[in-house]
């Protein structure tokens, strides 16, 4: 092989190498941040639920929502997420039934139930919020979760803040961060090339 091009490869293999730590390094910076502040409602991103029982990632991003919207935070809690294949119910209806549950009265729960991953949620709740008129938003999931969460939510014209939850099942467990981590590089590269998203069902993350 012609050491130009030798070079070439080497310089692309360091460059790409580069850009991954530097996303890397962003995932986790925007993940460490707590960004809360009154807003016109708290979003919370779906996981996955079993038979109407959110799953313990799922749940750890519901509590943290919830005690946001008690907090004082915002007077609207809008809960996402559609419903995968064989399931009976939806993410958001999980999510809705937890919130009564904890004390979040139902008037001020608005439901996002159709998107089957972050884009697809995100977009459904630019239109929920502009439909309201409701212009700014506090965004709960996980840590690895939020920058994305952040740019597509910015991108899609939303006033947008986060406020990742500190108590996921994702965060206890090594191996589980760095799949996470690995999972929204991928994701955050093919929304960059097409705006798509990693896979199908990447709205929920990990089960828990």
């Amino acid at each position: 092989m012609p050491q130009a091009l030798i070079r070439l490869a080497a310089a692309t293999v360091l460059g790409g190498a580069l850009v991954a730590g530097l996303v890397t390094f962003r995932i986790w910076q925007q993940g460490s941040r707590d960004e809360r502040r009154t807003a016109d409602a708290i979003v919370v991103l779906g996981a996955a639920q079993y038979d109407g029982r959110p799953s313990p990632v799922f749940e750890a991003r519901l509590a943290h929502a919830v005690d946001l919207y008690q907090a004082g935070i915002a007077p609207v809690l809008i809960v996402t997420g559609g419903k995968a294949q064989g399931d009976r119910t939806t993410e958001a209806a999980a999510a809705r039934a937890y919130a009564i549950g904890r004390g979040v009265p139902e008037r001020a729960i608005l439901s996002e139930d159709t998107g089957r991953t972050t884009l697809e949620s995100l977009r459904a709740v630019a239109v929920l919020l502009r439909n309201e008129g409701l212009e700014t938003a506090v965004f709960v999931s996980d840590r690895t979760h939020m920058l994305r969460v952040l740019r597509i939510a910015t991108d899609e014209g939303i006033e947008a803040w986060g406020s990742p939850t500190t108590t996921s099942p994702i965060d206890l467990d090594p191996s589980r961060q760095v799949r996470a981590t690995v999972r929204e590089l991928g994701a955050l590269t093919l929304y960059f090339l097409g705006g798509g998203s990693l896979i199908e069902e990447d709205v929920a993350g990990p089960a828990g």
